[in-house]
């Protein structure tokens, strides 16, 4: 097979169709189906869970495991990125994520809270979260490979549209096998199905991608020490560089604190909605969940339109300022919520607010960069970031649920991130200022 030139209509198309292939992750298994099935696991109202030698409620769990699967992903990230980089096979190391993610999926069919079989299937479920999250890290640093920085933000958004359009059409196609069985056990059984459908969907349709794509930039070299911390290194070097600029550096405090909080929120949604929300029985519960789902992800689209239309006109940072006031009471309404209407009203307006602050916060936070070439080395930190700053969301988030017993109280601690987010952005200076 002929390389393909950078810039190639068919490279880019090849990169933009793996956001096809591993999007559904992030809808079925993260947002929907699988929150609804390990919820519905639990026969008895009090949902107790012993793991690790230890008694936990159910959702603090699956929220301290995911927790711990972020700050993985945190460590190694910059450093399989530097291996990466030097030795040159990113494309080796997109394919062995992507396999890891697909096979945890697949091996989510045979998920179990029993005693014997519960560590498994959290091993399972650990692999298809780290396989999508390590997967990305390679995908992502793809971009300045196979197009020119005129090409990049059209390739991305393409990517993003094939993401959203594959994703909905296999969540379609799993609810309708779901809706289709009249009992209990048999939707169950339809949910375990459709795990496996995510895992194969995954793994195949990457081939296309993997075809095409060059195996990386570099000569190749042997792996040393040096190598293998390099991308550490660099994070130090951006850390030193960030404290010279003021504007910079007080955005990412910012962004650090409120990002914690949205993303918490988005990875806990289903969750708590299945749990706090009076949906009258197990059919009416499955259909509402997912059809929340599918109405956040219609008012994103929408909502990242209206953002950045906001953005060009009132700036960055004020409307960065409105969309933390906007998820602020939507904190403290979650927390009063009862009834399956007032979810989805709640539903609505997390999608009009979530895609927005994601696709505002990095563009804001590549408005303000100084002038360098070292592009990458400052969003690997800006990714770093944004991993921990997950994992401490999840941290708290889990230990008010499982000492209190209740999400509610855990969303509205949340609503502190958002006071604080908004007070940090009021200090970014309007103008690059340097430290002295």
């Amino acid at each position: 097979m002929a390389v393909l030139k950078k810039g190639s209509k068919k490279l880019l198309n090849a990169w933009a169709f793996y956001d096809w292939a591993n999007s559904v992750y992030t809808l079925t298994i993260a947002s929907s189906i699988f929150p609804i099935f390990y919820s519905a696991l639990f026969l008895s109202e009090v949902k107790i869970v012993h793991a690790f030698g230890m008694e936990f409620k159910s959702t603090a769990l699956i929220t301290f495991v995911t927790a711990f699967t972020f700050l993985v992903v945190a460590i190694i990230s910059p450093i399989l990125s530097g291996i990466a980089d030097y030795v040159g096979n990113k494309k080796n190391f997109l394919k062995f994520f992507c396999y890891v993610g697909s096979t945890g999926c697949i091996g989510l069919y045979w998920f179990d809270i029993s005693p014997d079989k519960i560590h498994i299937s959290l091993v399972f479920y650990f692999m298809g979260l780290i396989g999508y999250w390590g997967s990305l890290v390679f995908y992502n640093s793809y971009l300045p490979d196979i197009a020119f920085p005129e090409q990049q933000d059209k390739v991305s958004a393409k990517g993003f549209s094939l993401g959203y359009i594959g994703s909905v059409i296999l969540l379609i196609l799993n609810l309708a096998m779901v809706m289709s069985q009249d009992d209990g056990a048999s939707k169950m059984q339809m949910m375990r199905y459709s795990f496996i459908t995510v895992g194969l969907w995954w793994a195949l349709f990457s081939q296309y991608s993997f075809y095409f794509l060059p195996k990386g930039t570099s000569s190749g070299h042997k792996v040393t020490a040096a190598i293998v911390f390099n991308g550490l290194k660099e994070l130090r070097i951006v850390w030193k560089q960030l404290k010279q600029n003021l504007r910079l550096k007080r955005y990412l405090y910012a962004f650090f604190v409120f990002s914690m909080a949205v993303q918490t929120i988005m990875l806990v949604a289903v969750y708590f909605g299945e749990e706090e929300i009076a949906w009258g029985g197990d059919g009416e519960k499955t259909t509402g969940l997912i059809v929340s789902i599918l109405i956040i992800q219609l008012v994103a689209v929408a909502g990242a339109i209206l953002t950045s239309r906001a953005s060009s006109k009132f700036g960055n940072i004020k409307t960065l300022i409105f969309v933390n006031f906007v998820w602020m009471l939507l904190c403290f309404y979650a927390y009063f919520m009862e009834t399956p209407l007032q979810f989805y009203i709640a539903a609505s307006l997390v999608g009009l607010v979530m895609g927005g602050i994601q696709a505002l916060a990095r563009s804001t936070y590549s408005k303000f960069l100084p002038e360098t070439e070292d592009t990458t080395s400052y969003f690997s930190f800006y990714d770093v970031a944004e991993k921990i700053g997950i994992v401490i969301g999840m941290v708290i988030f889990a230990s008010i649920d499982q000492i209190t017993g209740s999400m509610r109280n855990g969303i509205l601690f949340l609503f502190l991130f958002f006071l604080a987010g908004i007070v940090l952005l009021f200090r970014v200076p309007k103008e690059v200022e340097k430290i002295n």
